[in-house]
């Protein structure tokens, strides 16, 4: 956990859960995996397993301690949604999130039926919060079906992390979406990007209104290749749910002009 990040489209990191279990293309390079092994190398209480699934219940009400409005990853090192995160786990983990509502919590997963299954159950007879995010990533055409998943979930805002973008797209539906984040791969034995994937995308996003954020051409670090694309960066967030009506048309006009979204208020 950290309450300061190098993850240019956040703020803070918080890790209830550490460890993983690998479910796509998109996992071959996890950095997760090799910053746990680095951790659990430098004897980190937290990463004394690894990369093994492990719930980490002292760390559920971080988020209490952080006065100041931040943007939070939501398990940046794991996935809420694995099979061997129990219910009731979760329920303590999106009560931090609603009770502690000065935040935003970008909650992102790779397992989006599971997420979609829990939200309709929880939120059956109220209103989502509209600090709680939802998104799933979603590297290339081979996990197109978790848009759907992701569409079905209870969320006041969805996103998607196309992250690391191994493949193309053409078959993306935004219909439901608020923000698409795209980013190279880093690492030794990262995969390139083709900048026409990135354009097609952005493209598509700026048609849709839909927020655009271009993270990073990825390469041996994650800073190699910059995050220029076309002659600038894209950083435009979503559109906080609470603004007004008015307000909420004229950013989408702005957004498919390619200018920057307002960012979210508190």
């Amino acid at each position: 956990m950290s309450d300061t990040s190098a993850i240019e489209w956040t703020d803070a990191t918080w890790n209830p859960v550490t460890g993983c279990t690998k479910v796509s293309q998109g996992c071959k390079h996890c950095y997760a995996e090799r910053l746990s092994a680095r951790l659990q190398a430098m004897g980190s209480f937290n990463y004394r397993n690894g990369f093994k699934l492990t719930l980490q219940p002292h760390m559920i009400d971080l988020p209490r301690r952080w006065r100041g409005p931040r943007r939070i990853f939501v398990n940046s090192m794991s996935d809420l949604f694995h099979k061997e995160v129990p219910d009731d786990y979760i329920d303590r983990v999106f009560a931090v999130m609603e009770e502690v509502d000065w935040h935003v919590y970008q909650v992102l997963t790779k397992r989006p039926e599971r997420m979609a299954q829990y939200t309709r159950r929880r939120y059956a007879k109220r209103r989502p919060p509209t600090q709680i995010w939802l998104g799933t990533s979603v590297e290339d055409e081979r996990v197109i079906e978790r848009v759907s998943h992701l569409r079905n979930a209870r969320a006041a805002t969805r996103f998607l992390s196309c992250e690391p973008l191994i493949g193309p797209l053409p078959r993306l539906a935004l219909t439901g979406i608020d923000w698409v984040i795209v980013g190279g791969e880093s690492g030794r034995d990262h995969r390139a990007v083709d900048i026409e994937w990135v354009r097609q995308i952005r493209d598509r996003c700026r048609g849709r209104g839909v927020a655009f954020f271009f993270k990073q051409w990825g390469g041996p670090t994650p800073k190699s290749g910059g995050r220029v694309l076309d002659g600038r960066t894209w950083d435009q967030m979503p559109l906080a749910p609470r603004r007004s009506p008015e307000l909420a048309r004229k950013v989408q006009s702005e957004l498919r002009v390619g200018r920057v979204a307002l960012p979210v208020a508190h």
